[in-house]
């Protein structure tokens, strides 16, 4: 390892060309920078500096090795860093698992106020779906997951509280066969068409779908948007979320349908393991009980078709 000194050496006579400007640049007499530069060539037992021409220059050996004192400096100032961090509170990092049926973009706002209190903490927030939310949280694949939906399962230190209740509205597009049929739609009749879902992430699990009936057929899509965007162009029906498309509805992009067996609402949760709490995770707990940002979450962002 290069010393500070010895580092700022060699990217003084890189940039320079020349001892005695290098001297100048450091500070140094032009003989103090000469025996240093002996010095390091002794050290390496390598020529570092190409002295036969008018321009001082280092050689290969001598760029390598200011490249790569200069990365390691830079690995060594991160690391003392994250030391002093985690030695203050913070975690080294945080992951944020999002059930996919929230909006990212609520969380944007909230990104940028946790980036101005220049913790240091590195972010990465993911998504899951149904169970797969649950399960990232109990298996570590999470610190926090947000908008976890039934009941919270048997986790090890797990605290939860509730974000907030999404309603859902049973939907097909104008031109779908169901938009005209007699309501209120009987199970039968709705199994005689296909489904939109976003599957389940679940890896332990064959997975499921929010109100597909057994022996129906579906259309499994990667997101609630997508899921959205599928049935307003007629490709399938199913439940959205009511607060999310009450713009559609009203434009009439999709037609709201009346069940004989309506889905209840969907109470979704907040958790973390209280055993992994630092800084970070607090502070986003903190936000996440905020009645407005639970709000928004809830009731999402109108997709844009």
């Amino acid at each position: 390892m290069l010393s500070p000194e010895e580092l700022a050496l060699l990217e003084a006579i890189r940039e320079s060309g020349s001892l005695s400007r290098a001297a100048a640049r450091l500070g140094k007499a032009p003989s103090t920078v000469s025996h240093a530069a002996r010095q390091l060539e002794e050290r390496f037992d390598a020529l570092l500096f190409d002295r036969r021409r008018y321009r001082l220059q280092l050689t290969p050996a001598g760029l390598l090795l200011a490249q790569e004192a200069a990365r390691l400096m830079q690995d060594v100032a991160r690391l003392t860093q994250r030391v002093k961090q985690v030695a203050g509170g913070w975690e080294d990092r945080l992951w944020i698992v999002t059930d996919e049926i929230l909006e990212f973009e609520t969380l944007l706002p909230v990104i940028h106020a946790f980036d101005a209190l220049q913790s240091g903490v590195t972010l990465r927030i993911t998504h899951e779906v149904l169970g797969g939310t649950w399960e990232a949280l109990r298996d570590g694949r999470a610190d926090l997951v947000v908008g976890a939906t039934n009941e919270p399962p048997v986790i090890p230190s797990l605290r939860w509280f509730e974000l907030g209740v999404m309603d859902w509205a049973f939907a097909v597009s104008p031109r779908h066969s169901l938009a005209k049929a007699a309501e209120p739609l009987q199970r039968a009749t709705v199994m005689e068409h296909r489904s939109v879902v976003v599957a389940d992430t679940s890896r332990r699990t064959d997975g499921r779908g929010y109100g597909v009936l057994g022996g129906q057929a579906s259309l499994a899509v990667p997101s609630m948007r997508a899921k959205i965007q599928a049935q307003c162009d007629g490709l399938g029906v199913g439940w959205l979320p009511r607060q999310r498309v009450a713009g559609l509805l009203q434009r009439g992009e999709l037609v709201e349908k009346r069940m004989d067996d309506p889905r209840e609402p969907n109470t979704l949760y907040v958790a973390w393991r209280g055993d992994h709490q630092g800084r970070a995770l607090e502070w986003w707990v903190e936000q996440f009980r905020q009645p407005r940002l639970a709000g928004r979450l809830v009731s999402g962002i109108e997709t844009v078709l």
